[in-house]
């Protein structure tokens, strides 16, 4: 009678999937302020204050850096304060983030600005998006990382447009606060109430499944410490290859439409770089579909190399079609970059440790790609050529193929 009560009390839709929504919409926001926005608010604050791209380009990489330090430590700070307290947090320091970095009238503000919005960023991006969709999903896990993460692809076409039309129509600043607005409400409000509550609240294990009725109390799991966790050939092969993969994927978009505008044209080369994005929801959600229990480490070097063809095509080609080709293959792989890492680490870690596991794996990544657009940015300059930047990004996405699988055989000689 208890058992079919409790069936009784389940609700017809599994909420999981509304809190995998929640961490759409916190996507969309995090990545269009904390990530796209940077590279509208660097052209306009260097074209309406003359403020030189190598400084604000400085207080970019200070955003990512000031993120990656908090990032580390994401586990705690949820344990500490919630989930749904943490989140509101994180959208209230990206609302005074990108206010702060619209107010700035002297290139120091913009150092202060870029903490405040780095703070927000590292509790409402990756990791943080794990930490809401991960409790609730096991089997459908790669379904649920894929819709969430395609929030920050969504952002890619949404808010570069939105900011560049605000600015142009209402000014930086006026569209700066009323970003900032929306994010409180609708950030804040979609945390208070989806986020305050896992599964085990209502009285549900991952996946919508009702809890087995244990025999005796399971002795609690230790989780492992960061040092031991680090050690790990697991561990060091994710982060190596993704690390390598991201530093390619942030510095080549980073230089994109610079690339592709002399084959294009200013407002052709940005509808080529919506196609880069509307083809990283179309790679993400397939990906998502289809890997099922397949090898993600397999997936991972799929992913890479189809992104390295792409990258090819852009660099060794100035026809349209084989550019838009290049574009489109390059792009299939860029949300899966971001939503592999948490995928692999679901299979090759014990689950009290996949939190702490992601945290680091995404700091890491992060403190590595925020170096990348400065780097490919300098390497073109010198030699008054992208051939080089697009030739160094197709070397680390190679690279990252043959990491990867290195933890692959690892795993396998292990468990033979």
């Amino acid at each position: 009678m208890a058992r079919s009560s409790a069936l009784k009390a389940v609700p017809a839709r599994f909420a999981g999937w509304s809190v995998a929504w929640v961490a759409f919409v916190v996507a969309v926001f995090a990545w269009g302020v904390g990530f796209h926005g940077l590279g509208v608010l660097l052209h306009n604050l260097h074209e309406t204050r003359g403020w030189s791209i190598a400084v604000i380009s400085a207080a970019i990489t200070t955003h990512f850096l000031g993120g990656a330090a908090i990032i580390v430590f994401l586990p705690e700070v949820h344990r500490a304060f919630g989930l749904a307290a943490t989140t509101i947090c994180g959208a209230a320091f990206t609302a005074a983030g990108i206010v702060g970095w619209s107010m700035a009238i002297a290139p120091w503000q913009l150092f202060i600005a870029a903490l405040i919005s780095g703070g927000g960023w590292a509790v409402t991006s990756g990791a943080a998006i794990n930490a809401m969709v991960a409790p609730w999903f096991d089997r459908d896990r790669p379904k649920a990382i894929g819709l969430a993460f395609n929030g920050a692809s969504v952002a890619g076409i949404v808010f570069p447009l939105l900011l560049v039309q605000g600015t142009a129509s209402i000014g930086l600043q006026a569209t700066a606060i009323l970003v900032a607005i929306t994010i409180l409400l609708v950030v804040g409000s979609l945390a208070h109430f989806y986020l305050r509550k896992g599964p085990a609240d209502l009285g549900l294990t991952a996946d919508g499944g009702l809890p087995a009725m244990p025999r005796s109390e399971p002795a609690p799991v230790q989780r492992l410490p960061r040092s031991s966790l680090i050690r790990t050939r697991e561990f060091q092969t994710l982060n190596a290859a993704f690390a390598l993969a991201l530093f390619a994927q942030v510095g080549l978009l980073s230089h994109l439409l610079t690339r592709v505008s002399p084959v294009f044209g200013a407002s052709g080369a940005a509808l080529v770089v919506s196609l880069t994005t509307i083809s990283a929801v179309a790679g993400r959600t397939l990906l998502g579909w289809l890997i099922g229990d397949h090898d993600r480490r397999i997936a991972a070097c799929g992913n890479f190399l189809v992104q390295s063809v792409g990258v090819g095509l852009i660099c060794i080609s100035d026809t349209p079609s084989a550019v838009l080709v290049g574009c489109a293959l390059f792009g299939l792989g860029v949300g899966n970059v971001v939503s592999l890492p948490t995928l692999i680490a679901q299979k090759e870690f014990r689950s009290p440790d996949v939190g702490t596991v992601v945290a680091l794996v995404v700091a890491i990544n992060q403190a590595v790609f925020a170096l990348a657009p400065a780097i490919l940015g300098t390497i073109r300059d010198v030699t008054a050529s992208y051939t080089a930047p697009f030739a160094i990004g197709i070397a680390a996405q190679i690279m990252a193929s043959f990491i990867v699988l290195v933890g692959r055989r690892h795993r396998a000689a292990d468990e033979g």
